[in-house]
């Protein structure tokens, strides 16, 4: 099968750069599957200021069997196996860069397993226009229809339209005592300035915990008919 976006336009329109992905080098053993919040808790001990940011995110860490976003290890006691390749990702305003070049060098303790971070590249946002969100905040008894209802209902409060709309499968976090449930979430037929408000904005307030964040994807439209 092959999918198409509908980017005509893309290449004269410049994405603005006060929001952009810093990707961090890593070195890494080991990660718990189910790290959020302890990847959180950590970053912001060393960043203290993260909690009062609001367009910052830390993405969750994904080795390649799980980057797409849409398959995730089963047992939420299994490990990931970081690569040297495997990044930590954070979305920051530009004007915080210089404060997030205190995370360099620094080890984080995420869960037990040792973190060490290293220099980071900057990365702009996605002209795509069609987006997803690994993870977004649902409730363990939501309907698929209910949960598309409602993100549909959200973005067009923001003025946001969509022409396309899936959701995934569950998939819960632990954060302290407690638990969140999420859904998987593709939004498409996105104008591109919507895209990029999507991506600079996130949805929700857990996006610390890479919970409301979206991502560039391959099209969903199919391809052009002749």
């Amino acid at each position: 099968m092959y999918w198409e976006e509908n980017d005509d336009d893309a290449d004269h329109i410049k994405v603005p750069e006060d929001v952009v992905d810093l990707l961090f080098t890593i070195q890494c053993k080991s990660l718990p599957i189910d790290h959020g919040k302890l990847l959180s808790d950590s970053i912001c001990q060393q960043l203290p200021w993260l909690a009062d940011e609001p367009q910052a995110a830390i993405h969750q860490i994904h080795v390649a069997e799980s980057s797409h976003g849409w398959q995730r290890p089963d047992d939420k006691d299994d490990i990931l196996l970081p690569s040297r390749r495997t990044r930590l990702v954070l979305r920051m305003p530009s004007e915080r860069l210089g404060d997030c070049q205190n995370l360099v060098g620094q080890t984080l303790d995420v869960g037990g397993h040792s973190l060490q971070v290293g220099e980071y590249k900057t990365r702009p946002l996605s002209k795509l226009t069609t987006i997803f969100s690994r993870y977004m905040n649902t409730d363990e008894g939501e309907l698929d229809n209910e949960f598309i209802e409602r993100m549909l209902a959200l973005l067009s409060e923001r003025n946001i339209r969509v022409k396309k709309m899936l959701s995934g499968l569950i998939v819960i976090h632990s954060s302290n005592d407690d638990e969140i449930v999420t859904r998987k979430l593709m939004v498409s037929g996105l104008s591109i300035d919507d895209s990029l408000d999507l991506q600079q904005q996130g949805i929700g307030n857990k996006m610390l915990m890479g919970i409301g964040i979206f991502l560039p994807h391959k099209g969903i439209d199919s391809v052009k008919p002749s």
